[in-house]
């Protein structure tokens, strides 16, 4: 059985609404990161960053939530959670799923901590064309790809949420609001969103 490890009030919820979402049986093994557990060397054998989420299917072991995404999408493709290799919506798929974590995490450290990076040399750009960009590709369906939802949903969908209700760190936006108001009317969101608050 797939095994998720997780932490309440972490990135974990990306993985949590995932494997909510997939339907695929699962059992979720609680880290407590207050105690240091991810530090341990069983677990840094899973994830040798030391930190949640982390996931274990047979001889598959992984860290980093985009890449479980894309692992549980791509492993089991009757989730329907991305297109499938030969569909041309495939490459904004791979594009959208790594956004997250290569564009609006950055730009989230670079608001919080009001760092000043040069656009030309930020692999970002700046804050504010990660989330122009972002509003609009949101105008553009009902999700990321359009009438599809994927597991690319629930990486931005994640970060949204994170960067717009969780923290108030970015102005929300009629695309923003409108997205999240899409993502969390989702019965898999409303049950990760449940489980991640311990």
């Amino acid at each position: 059985m797939i095994q998720l490890y997780w932490s309440p009030r972490s990135r974990s919820f990306t993985t949590i609404w995932l494997m909510e979402e997939s339907g695929l049986p699962y059992e979720r093994v609680l880290t407590d990161i207050t105690t240091g557990a991810q530090k341990a060397p069983e677990f840094l054998k899973i994830n040798p960053m030391g930190k949640v989420p982390a996931l274990k299917d047979g001889e598959a072991a992984l860290g980093e939530a985009a890449a479980i995404c894309a692992y549980i999408a791509d492993r089991y493709p009757e989730t329907r959670l991305a297109p499938p290799p030969t569909d041309p919506k495939r490459a904004r798929y791979l594009q959208w799923l790594f956004f997250s974590p290569s564009c609006i995490e950055p730009a989230l450290i670079q608001i919080f901590t009001k760092l000043e990076v040069p656009p030309s040399t930020a692999a970002w750009g700046s804050a504010t064309q990660v989330f122009d960009v972002l509003d609009a590709a949101l105008t553009e369906g009902t999700w990321i790809l359009g009438d599809d939802f994927s597991a690319a949903d629930i990486v931005i969908g994640s970060g949204l949420n994170f960067a717009i209700r969780l923290f108030n760190m970015v102005p929300s936006r009629p695309s923003f609001d409108a997205y999240l108001a899409r993502c969390t009317a989702r019965p898999a969101f409303q049950r990760a969103e449940n489980i991640a608050a311990g």
